[in-house]
């Protein structure tokens, strides 16, 4: 099914633009405003392609795309004449829970676009630490002394980078939810990696 053929259906199934007051979108879910929750099909919008869950949290009803198709669907909804507003001015309008719900989905909404990078690098740094182990080096012939210096360096960079300069990855996201500029995010991160302080952490 063509993501413009999905997002009709996903407006159908939520009982249609009038009940719709606005959509955004994080990294992996469509955030909708919904005026009447009863109108909502939700075994209709469960077995929509593409679609692999939802629920509705605080007067939104978030359905989950995943990273990358979500934009595509969010684009195709806002093309068929949606009210599309950003998340900062959703989040206005949203009934807030607790104090602990808000910390909790702030402190998401702050982690997840940058998991899956730090999933990533942690996946290959473990594959690295496996194939440099001496008892696996055995099975080919070779010792730890015998890999060569710059195959060493060059993983290391791919392994450690996204750990190292991870302050400025939480500095941009963290800007980014807030509706600051994510590159005074990123410059704010960098400072507190920074080698001439005492100490970087």
């Amino acid at each position: 099914m063509e993501n413009r053929e999905i997002a009709k259906e996903v407006i159908q199934a939520i009982g249609g633009e009038e009940n719709i007051a606005s959509v955004s979108h994080c990294a992996t879910r469509l955030r909708v405003m919904i005026n009447d929750e009863k109108l909502i099909d939700k075994d209709r919008v469960e077995n929509i392609d593409k679609v692999k869950g939802a629920f509705f949290n605080s007067g939104q009803y978030q359905i989950i795309f995943g990273t990358g198709t979500v934009n595509k669907i969010y684009d195709e909804v806002a093309k068929l004449g949606v009210a599309e507003v950003s998340r900062s001015e959703q989040k206005q309008v949203v009934q807030e829970g607790n104090f602990l719900k808000r910390a909790i989905r702030t402190f998401g909404d702050v982690f997840v676009p940058i998991i899956p990078v730090l999933v990533a690098t942690g996946l290959f740094m473990g594959l690295r630490g496996l194939l440099t182990q001496p008892q696996i080096l055995d099975i080919f012939g070779m010792t730890p002394d015998s890999i060569n210096e710059n195959f060493l360096l060059y993983t290391q960079v791919l392994t450690d980078t996204a750990f190292a300069f991870l302050p400025a990855l939480v500095a941009w996201s963290t800007f980014k939810v807030f509706g600051g500029s994510p590159v005074i995010g990123i410059v704010l991160g960098l400072m507190l990696v920074n080698p001439s302080l005492p100490n970087a952490y």
